[in-house]
């Protein structure tokens, strides 16, 4: 009997003068969780829109429950049970939690068809409290944090009963607790006989719940190995084609001056009396679980929200931020976590992201000198090896890695020495990963300040000098980088 209730063959899918995927073969058993692995730009996110009916395949076919099937929609393969959480969902940020997950699929009057909202909060709170979730259904989900928006996620394919789950980087905002959490509910719908399409570059969870894994690179299928048949090493270089030696290339510094001081800074329902200082040439990390306030103390130390109390220092002057242009010429820049919302403008090409800080410095009279502008471009694009079609491509065609990159640039371009950098490597592939936490270590070598924010323990403890760990807005433990462990931060992420 043919225990595949998934299975692609051949598939590709070309674009004008793009082959986006060659001619992949992928299989789904019943009851497995199946990874599939690869850099930016392989062909990972192809493969699964056309296995849920997003696009429709150039060439090969594809059979659900030994049937051939063609998805002429995306409806069609939810109605037969594949669902799948993508890394950048659409969704509807006006609308509650409850509407969101509950889209085209609320309980409802078969006469009147109203809504029994009752029925749909309560199956809502159900579903998230399956996720260990306190989330309330009737809050708006664009008040959520970006970690809370991918629960809801995960929970709305949770709701249609699926027989295929495809998970596209569901911890890339999860810290390890929450990860751990989530296995145990992907181990549950495994022994239910839900086949799981698990997509990470989180390799270390590949190793912790996948059965079975198979590695894209550049469109075309690598291979598939059980996974006690293969290493670490061995699945990188499937990956990349190469060795990828070093993913925290840390350069020893020594910390200079004191650039930042944070002296009891407290925001009602968000953090209180936090106090830390930031020295130069220092990459500081803050680890802390969804709810402990991180990103909430990024965006006030930067302006963009107001501290209730509390005293914020620059050298040994104090400073009021009152917004983040005052942030930005105090020296101070902030790459946020929601890097496509709130980093960098999709729509806008390489040149005037990079540019965007620096309108004043590259215009005259109020008129753009176009040559200058493109020189600066150049210039730190070349120095972060942003890789494009050139200066006029939009960045919203980039990969991840590159869209980093890119927001990283335009901050090095406006010379701020202090860097607020929130999941600096959310959603890259491993080659990327590497990069990108060479560059860190290069700026804090040239005297950068740089707070880093992870929810990645293997970042923290191979980035930082120090960390600092917070728990229900409040910082519970700083540590030295010398002899620090994951139990010891995640005692302390844990409030003890």
């Amino acid at each position: 009997m043919n225990d595949h209730i998934l299975e692609l063959r051949g598939v590709s899918k070309r674009y004008p003068g793009v082959l986006a995927l060659g001619g992949c073969s992928f299989d789904l058993r019943l009851g497995e969780v199946h990874a599939i692995v690869g850099e930016n730009g392989a062909g990972k996110s192809t493969l699964i829109k056309i296995a849920t009916g997003v696009q429709q395949p150039t060439d090969g076919e594809i059979r659900y429950e030994g049937e051939r099937v063609v998805w002429r929609n995306p409806q069609e393969a939810i109605q037969r049970g594949v669902a799948a959480v993508y890394q950048d969902p659409a969704t509807f940020p006006d609308l509650s939690v409850a509407e969101n997950i509950f889209m085209n699929h609320q309980p409802h009057s078969a006469v009147s068809r109203r809504i029994h909202w009752g029925e749909l909060h309560e199956r809502t709170r159900d579903l998230l409290r399956s996720l260990n979730s306190g989330i309330d259904p009737r809050a708006s989900l664009g008040r959520l944090s970006a970690a809370e928006r991918q629960l809801v996620e995960i929970a709305k394919a949770l709701s249609v009963n699926a027989k295929v789950l495809i998970l596209d980087e569901p911890t890339s905002t999860l810290s390890r607790s929450e990860s751990d959490e989530l296995f145990r509910i992907i181990g549950d719908m495994r022994a239910k006989g839900v086949g799981i399409v698990f997509i990470s570059h989180r390799l270390d969870d590949i190793f912790n719940i996948a059965d079975r894994v198979t590695a894209l690179r550049d469109g075309v299928h690598v291979g598939t190995e059980d996974i006690g048949n293969i290493d670490h090493d061995k699945l990188v270089q499937m990956m990349v084609g190469r060795e990828v030696k070093n993913l925290f290339p840390k350069i020893e510094t020594t910390p200079g001056k004191e650039m930042l001081r944070v002296k009891k800074l407290s925001r009602k329902g968000e953090f209180e009396e936090i106090s830390f200082c930031l020295r130069e040439g220092e990459i500081m990390g803050l680890y802390g679980l969804i709810g402990a306030g991180r990103t909430e103390l990024a965006k006030c130390i930067f302006g963009m929200t107001r501290a209730d109390s509390g005293r914020l220092f620059l050298g040994d002057q104090e400073a009021t931020l009152k917004d983040p242009r005052a942030a930005i010429s105090a020296g101070i820049a902030y790459i946020p976590e929601d890097r496509d919302e709130e980093g960098i403008i999709l729509d806008m090409d390489v040149r005037e992201n990079i540019t965007l800080p620096l309108l004043e410095t590259c215009s005259r009279l109020g008129w753009l000198n176009h040559e200058l502008e493109t020189q600066t471009a150049t210039k730190y694009a070349d120095a972060l090896a942003v890789k494009s079609s050139g200066l006029d491509q939009k960045v919203g065609g980039l990969s991840g890695g590159n869209k980093q990159k890119v927001s990283l640039a335009k901050w090095l371009a406006s010379h701020c020495r202090i860097l607020i950098l929130d999941e600096p490597t959310k959603g890259i592939d491993v080659a990327a990963k590497a990069a990108v936490h060479q560059l860190i270590s290069e700026f804090a070598s040239k005297g950068y300040s740089i707070l880093m924010i992870s929810s990645d323990l293997p970042e923290i403890l191979g980035m930082a000098d120090r960390v600092l760990v917070m728990h229900e807005g409040v910082l519970k433990g700083e540590f030295d980088r010398e002899g620090l462990t994951e139990e010891k931060i995640l005692s302390e992420a844990l409030s003890g």
